[in-house]
């Protein structure tokens, strides 16, 4: 039956997440336009084909037990030297985003894997491009706000192509996030 490649992600929404893909392509990332804004539950992991129920059998029970939460994005971060990403970051959300990336890779599922670097939630708008190009990305995109409700997650495969597709989306079992006093959803990016 061969292999897949999945990933799990938190999706950004509309209108910021064709934004940042904008962005991302503009400041020259090629992989920008096959990989739909997110937020990493699971990176990259190859699968059994044939492992795909049981697959999507975990993830329908990491879901039952998730509730909504807040999500807001602000401002940039890098990785580098380490590696060469400029993200923006994730200033509120990022605990249930740990928790939830953690029941995910869970022992008794079919996901459990080692990273290669300590879990930190980002929205990557730059890799592995040229340093002038990461540094804009990083200055451009500083002023950067978006916030909105979580409300689940969703799994992708990646095709031959290496474009990320969504094959499920799923919705958290707990309550509906009631609705912060002021909250507006936005997001912008400063003209400089």
């Amino acid at each position: 039956m061969g292999t897949v490649t999945i990933g799990v992600s938190i999706a950004v929404p509309e209108p910021h997440g064709s934004l940042l893909q904008e962005r991302r392509a503009g400041f020259g990332d090629a992989a920008a336009h096959g990989i739909p804004t997110h937020v990493t539950l699971l990176p990259p992991t190859e699968v059994d084909a044939g492992a795909l129920g049981a697959v999507r059998a975990h993830l329908s029970e990491v879901a039952a037990v998730g509730r909504p939460f807040p999500m807001r994005l602000s401002g940039t971060g890098t990785f580098r030297p380490l590696s060469p990403v400029v993200y923006v970051r994730v200033v509120e959300g990022a605990d249930d985003c740990a928790w939830l990336q953690q029941r995910v890779r869970d022992a008794s599922g079919p996901l459990e894997r080692e990273l290669q670097f300590p879990y930190h939630p980002h929205v990557t708008v730059a890799h592995g491009i040229d340093e002038a190009a990461m540094d804009r990305a990083f200055a451009e995109l500083a002023e950067f706000e978006a916030e909105w409700s979580c409300m689940g997650f969703a799994l992708y495969e990646q095709g031959a192509d290496g474009v990320w597709r969504k094959l499920h989306e799923y919705a958290f079992g707990g309550a509906v996030v009631p609705p912060q006093v002021g909250h507006v959803e936005r997001g912008s990016i400063a003209s400089r």
